[in-house]
């Protein structure tokens, strides 16, 4: 039996969307006051509570393995996974760099970390802000034989139940090349 495929999920963009023009976020997003371990002032975030479920319903399909990858660390696990109602399921450390934008080599900056922590293992990752460049890299990962999808959700709106029909469905088609070979 094979492992499944890692589901990396980033939290601004996708599971907090980006405020409109006017400041406005999705209707059915609701506001919770959050702090992060950093300290500083509290702030606001605005999470759909169907996020939780769709999260749920996912990893208890047993075809992906749910990995936060994200600037917020481990207040992943603390602050948002409890606002969700999903487990606490682990993370990618990533560094906190000295950066001004999140593509200081034309590619986001968390893929080369990414990269690291997962070694072979095929993954799907959700996240808002990939460039062209992180979609050749993984189509060059997948060629290589380490199987990745890229999903990007539009970071005003953020994840969709799409998104994850989308995630599950290669998730399923990876096994099946598996279980045949």
């Amino acid at each position: 039996m094979h492992q499944p495929p890692y589901l990396l999920l980033d939290i601004d963009g996708v599971l907090i969307p980006f405020p409109d023009a006017d400041g406005s976020a999705p209707a059915t997003h609701i506001r919770h006051q959050v702090r992060t371990k950093d300290g500083g002032e509290p702030f606001w975030v605005w999470l759909n509570p169907d996020h939780g479920k769709l999260i749920l319903d996912a990893v208890s399909t047993g075809l992906v393995r749910p990995v936060w990858c994200t600037s917020w660390r481990f207040d992943a696990r603390r602050i948002i996974a409890p606002l969700l109602g999903v487990p606490d399921f682990e993370h990618i450390e990533l560094p906190r760099l000295p950066i001004i934008t999140s593509h200081p080599e034309g590619y986001l900056w968390k893929r080369n970390h990414v990269a690291d922590w997962l070694a072979t293992a095929p993954v799907v990752w959700i996240d808002d802000d990939f460039t062209p460049l992180d979609h050749q890299w993984a189509a060059d990962r997948t060629t290589f034989g380490n199987p990745t999808l890229l999903i990007q959700p539009d970071p005003h709106v953020g994840i969709q139940p799409e998104h994850i029909m989308t995630a599950l469905e290669w998730a399923t088609s990876l096994a099946a090349v598996k279980d045949a070979a």
